[in-house]
């Protein structure tokens, strides 16, 4: 998955959500037989982007069943605020995109249709599903809460042109080799890799990959926040670094949230950036494929893979149903139709993400070296974020620590370990008490 919310309104919101046992459906609640709202993700280079790709399969949706979707695209800096209100408000959509991440945090309010038996049948079976696309949609022996829509995983896009002006032979595998390569790129206004510093999904989904890289997590076995062991605030500090200590990211990163560092890469300015499936977006800043190059994401040493070798967070973006949708029938033959073979492989293709459905992954288009990397590193290096149901306030309370480490880096204030502890800290405190 990718992106935020905003902080200051999240801890109301999400107090609030997560006393819920069941949404409400305004715009649902409305609909008739032939009508289906709507709420999809922003996975394009912008909103107008998603809409150009969607609407003709929305169209063609309508042509073949009569029903049709009002299409509303919005932007990650809202989404999660948009359905946790939705949860208590009972002014939610009947059908929605929501990042993999979320998915126990939103089965916890009752919202979600749970796709038991019955419901996996009516949008062609469960199995048609890839496994490790199915583990980030619930909490784990309770009926999945949503079907994997996108699966993507985090690498490194880097710069040919750059690189090979900087004199740099090779892209870098490991974080030393980042932070070299990086120091060559940073000159005559440029800089050697980009970051959004003020997008709480992304700060979390790096944090997390470097604490398992440290032998650290930032739960425990039983799911207990751990905000504050040491490898959990060597990991924060490692990547805070980058633009603190290493100086290879413009401090005015810390602003960034909406994509920024993508359009800086494709405008040369920024040489490196990690990021989940972005060529899309490239191509519509003018970036031909040639242009860029892509690796697996950086390892401390040696070859990606299990525990300390992780490199990914399990990404994706899932579908589901308002559970109190006055158009089920029509909802599921939606989710049929968004997850069937055809539209799997042209909406995939469109966003160059891979498929979650089993037999549009033997498409050709899905064997391109690019997306090789992203399928071999969801299938042997990418570890799933906790599905717990604090899940999301823990993307709320740690993602806005690290914004705030940033704008102290940005603004040549000192990030210390001692301080990077102590924002840690107060996250923690923040959390609901177990």
């Amino acid at each position: 998955m990718r992106r935020i919310r905003a902080a200051v309104t999240g801890a109301v919101t999400l107090s609030l959500a997560f006393t819920a046992t069941a949404c409400g459906g305004g715009e649902s609640g409305q609909a008739t037989p032939k009508t289906l709202t709507y709420w999809a993700t922003n996975q394009g280079s912008s909103l107008e982007v998603d809409k150009k790709v969607l609407q003709p399969e929305l169209d063609q949706f309508e042509q073949e069943t009569g029903i049709k979707v009002k299409l509303e695209v919005i932007p990650w800096s809202d989404l999660l605020n948009r359905i946790l209100t939705a949860t208590t408000s009972g002014q939610g959509p009947d059908v929605l995109n929501i990042g993999n991440t979320w998915s126990a945090s939103l089965q916890s309010t009752g919202a979600l249709l749970p796709f038991d038996a019955k419901n996996f049948e009516a949008i062609g079976g469960k199995d048609r599903f890839v496994d490790s696309a199915l583990g980030s949609t619930g909490v784990t022996g309770k009926d999945p809460a949503a079907v994997p829509l996108y699966s993507m995983a985090y690498a490194l896009y880097y710069n040919k042109q750059m690189f090979k002006d900087a004199g740099i032979a090779k892209p870098p595998t490991t974080w030393d080799e980042v932070t070299a390569a990086g120091k060559k790129l940073s000159k005559d206004g440029k800089w050697g890799i980009g970051v959004e510093g003020s997008n709480l999904s992304n700060n979390i989904h790096q944090v997390f990959v470097l604490a398992k890289q440290h032998g650290a997590d930032f739960f425990t076995a039983d799911g207990k926040a751990d905000f504050t062991s040491d490898g959990a605030v060597a990991a924060v500090k490692q990547y805070i670094d980058l633009m603190a200590t290493q100086k290879i990211v413009a401090p005015g990163n810390a602003e960034y949230a909406q994509n920024q560092s993508l359009s800086d890469f494709a405008k040369d300015k920024t040489g490196m950036v990690l990021w989940q499936t972005p060529s899309q977006t490239f191509a519509s800043q003018g970036m031909a494929p040639e242009e860029w190059g892509v690796v697996p994401a950086p390892v401390p040493a040696g070859k990606p893979g299990q525990d300390k070798q992780t490199n990914s967070m399990v990404a994706g973006i899932n579908m589901a149903v308002f559970k109190n949708t006055k158009n089920l029938d029509g909802a599921l033959k939606f989710v049929k139709f968004m997850t069937s073979d055809e539209e799997q492989i042209l909406l995939n293709k469109a966003y160059g993400s891979v498929p979650p459905v089993k037999g549009a992954q033997k498409d050709p288009a899905f064997s391109d070296p690019s997306l090789t990397v992203i399928r071999d590193t969801l299938a042997g290096s990418a570890a799933a974020l906790p599905q717990v149901p604090e899940e999301s306030q823990f993307e709320t309370v740690v993602g806005t620590a690290v914004k705030e480490l940033f704008a102290d880096a940005a603004a040549g204030r000192p990030v210390t370990t001692e301080s990077v502890r102590a924002k840690l800290e107060k996250a923690q405190q923040q959390m609901p008490k177990k």
